[in-house]
């Protein structure tokens, strides 16, 4: 399923283009593992097939029943410790790999270089809480689309996410960074991972969690320094003022938006839906569904249900006018 998401390319989420040290521990030891069991594979089927021919009844000709062996000790031992050897084996390098893969918290640090971002899944997206950086205390949220350093040649830019869920199961997997981890009610769960390949990187949730599952997708863009650090620097700032949206602003406040949204500078501090402060900064609406248009926008405002069918954002009816003055303010959310 995952290669055919909103039409993305299979090689942008495949495990099999590692973008990250964690997510090449992972291709190797499912390349081992493949290969150990194609091995076994060829190696039971060769001697099924030689079986099959070497002792054939010859055409023709009808041969008593061969002697029958009801026991031998060397091949009993022999297809016991076989195996046993072979599992041995394998729980020794998933065991290595998982130590790879799962390091502890640590605790943030001036000059660590580290991103400590936690991740909350919602029905049907992310939440984003950038906790800090380097050591310098962030304390903004944002949604559906994480922003992160990369590193720079010797130069290592850890990310730590901390996942939780608000509701239900969910699991955050960005196949080509790390492998997925399980977001569980009532429970932390901690990935990470560090990457010098910028750009996108795709994946979305990979435990059903209800009608829009497959729509809770991730979008999670690795940035230069220079690019995040200017990135952080916008989005640590309140909504901008324009004027020229006043009215809109003023509709959108008087509307029921402000018991779920936040936007930041704003009476509105609903923490139940997506932070709307630097909306229009965003490339897509809805979890990574549809590009982040005014047009797309405007749909979504007057009918959330006719583009993500059971989402928790109902159709509040408001009238055309209204509708066109949030719009215009929601625009200005950059």
């Amino acid at each position: 399923m995952l290669w055919a998401v909103g039409g993305l390319h299979a090689q942008r989420l495949s495990i099999f283009d590692p973008a990250s040290p964690s997510a090449s521990s992972i291709v190797n030891l499912a390349i081992l593992v493949l290969a150990i069991a194609g091995l076994i594979f060829l190696a039971v089927e060769g001697v099924l097939l030689y079986s099959v021919w070497r002792f054939r009844e010859p055409s023709g000709q009808q041969t008593d029943e061969p002697p029958q062996v009801y026991g031998s000790m060397p091949i009993e031992v022999a297809w016991t410790a076989a195996p046993t050897m072979i599992v041995f084996f394998l729980i020794l390098v998933t065991a290595r790999t998982l130590w790879d893969v799962e390091p502890s918290l640590p605790q943030p640090r001036s000059g660590d270089n580290a991103l400590f971002v936690t991740v909350i899944g919602h029905q049907w997206w992310w939440e984003y809480v950038y906790e800090n950086y380097d050591g310098r205390t962030l304390g903004f949220t944002t949604a559906n689309e994480l922003h992160v350093p990369a590193s720079d040649g010797d130069v290592r830019r850890p990310v730590y996410l901390t996942l939780k869920s608000a509701d239900v199961c969910h699991s955050f997997w960005v196949p080509r960074l790390s492998g997925k981890v399980d977001l569980i009610p009532g429970h932390t769960n901690l990935l990470a991972f560090d990457t010098q390949q910028q750009g996108l990187h795709l994946g979305q949730c990979a435990e059903f969690c209800g009608a829009q599952h497959a729509n809770m997708l991730i979008r999670l863009f690795v940035d230069t320094p220079t690019e995040f650090q200017q990135w952080l620097e916008h989005e640590s700032h309140p909504a901008a003022e324009d004027p020229s949206a006043s009215d809109g602003k003023a509709a959108f406040l008087a509307e029921s938006c402000i018991n779920c949204h936040t936007v930041r500078g704003t009476p509105a501090h609903g923490t139940y839906a997506p932070d709307l402060t630097h909306l229009m900064s965003r490339t897509t609406l809805a979890s990574g569904m549809i590009e982040n248009t005014r047009e797309n926008l405007a749909k979504w405002v007057h009918d959330p249900q006719s583009i993500k069918p059971g989402c928790l954002m109902p159709a509040f009816g408001i009238e055309q006018q209204k509708q066109q003055l949030i719009v215009n303010y929601l625009q200005t959310l950059r």
